[in-house]
């Protein structure tokens, strides 16, 4: 029976799909986040989300929360989750360059706030710290790598997040397992400790599954 392992807890319906599959499970949160303390205005023009989380912290854990003009963000999960929040989701990205090079083509003189988590990448601080605009960066929650040493090879390992795939390679290898990854940024990061990088249709965890899925038993 093919072993995978998820560096992020699962629901029962999402465990069900690689139980029904044939597929054991291993599973354990890679990450743990815990909110920042942060100052902000009470109007913002143009803000930048490029993970669930923050979306979560900014308007879910605070008392008040800014009224927002227009948002841009990185994958589908996240602007789904600032529409159904009621926000004006201009520029959805399929990763943060992508989304840096927009608002470069597309805007001077602008103020834009990017919230972020303490591990953030650096794509588009860079982009846009180089262009005419003026961005404020606004650390919502701080990351923590959680350490969990396995001795043992997976068939597959499922990775959620880049924070994820530095977490579990700072006491374990991912050589000779398949890494299965949620979208470009995070298999980016994976490439750096294999070859075997697989990247699921769209930035779901149900559709990571079914990548997993798909290859591991079309190898069998």
């Amino acid at each position: 029976m093919r072993k995978v392992l998820s560096t992020k807890k699962l629901t029962l319906v999402q465990k069900e799909l690689l139980l029904n599959s044939g597929i054991s499970l291993i599973e354990y949160d890679a990450i743990s986040i815990s909110p920042l303390d942060f100052e902000l205005p009470e109007s913002i023009r143009h803000a930048i989300f490029t993970s669930n989380n923050a979306v979560e912290i900014v308007f879910n854990s605070r008392k008040n929360s800014p009224k927002i003009d227009k948002v841009y963000c990185v994958g589908a999960k996240t602007s789904r989750k600032l529409t159904d929040l009621g926000q004006n989701v201009v520029k959805t990205a399929d990763n943060a360059s992508k989304l840096s090079h927009f608002i470069l083509n597309s805007f001077e003189n602008e103020d834009f706030y990017f919230f972020c988590g303490s591990l953030r990448r650096d794509e588009i601080i860079e982009y846009l710290k180089s262009s005419k605009n003026r961005l404020f960066e606004v650390k919502t929650y701080k990351t923590e790598l959680k350490r969990k040493i396995f001795g043992q090879i997976f068939d597959g390992i499922m990775f959620f997040s880049p924070s994820a795939v530095a977490s579990f390679t700072l006491v374990n290898k991912l050589s000779e397992s398949n890494a299965f990854c949620i979208g470009e940024t995070t298999a980016a990061e994976a490439k750096k400790h294999t070859k075997n990088v697989y990247v699921s249709n769209n930035t779901s965890i149900e559709s990571v599954i079914a990548k997993t899925v798909k290859i591991l038993k079309k190898n069998d």
